[in-house]
């Protein structure tokens, strides 16, 4: 699980002295945490690890978009420093499909539901999230899937 893959990091990250490394781990656990405390309301997922990767990717979105916003703005400290958080982040993600791959599943779910044009791509859209989540990003997804609708 990536809950116990996160603690033992933290542990290593500690014992090796790696301060950013160990102030990311503590941000991913603190993400996590609360989206923990925000689904108690509601139902839990069936699996924990679609939980942790729906987090991590979060966080990577976000990081992305403050690190495009600091270069605009000519912070590259910043910037980098965002960048190394991502590549911790990273490290604790499913790999990701490669775009080849992502087409063919894609392709075959546009096969198994008869879309035809991007009025389908809904249906496509909710059938790609439920059996590719966490092993292709939604947006790519989503801009393969109009791509081949149209």
């Amino acid at each position: 699980m990536i809950r116990d893959d996160l603690k033992a990091a933290l542990v290593t990250a500690m014992k090796g002295g790696d301060k950013p490394k160990t102030a990311t781990i503590r941000l991913i656990q603190s993400a996590i945490k609360n989206r923990d405390i925000e689904l108690r309301t509601g139902t839990a997922p069936a699996d924990d690890d679609v939980l942790v990767t729906e987090v991590l990717q979060k966080m990577v979105k976000q990081r992305r978009e403050s690190i495009h916003l600091y270069e605009q703005g000519n912070r590259q400290e910043l910037a980098d420093q965002e960048k190394a958080e991502v590549a911790v982040i990273e490290t604790f993600l499913p790999a990701q499909m490669s775009e080849e791959e992502a087409k063919a599943a894609i392709d075959t779910v546009v096969a198994e539901t008869g879309a035809a044009s991007v009025k389908d791509m809904g249906r496509v859209m909710a059938l790609v999230k439920e059996r590719l989540a966490g092993q292709v990003d939604m947006a790519k997804a989503s801009a393969l899937v109009k791509a081949r609708l149209s």
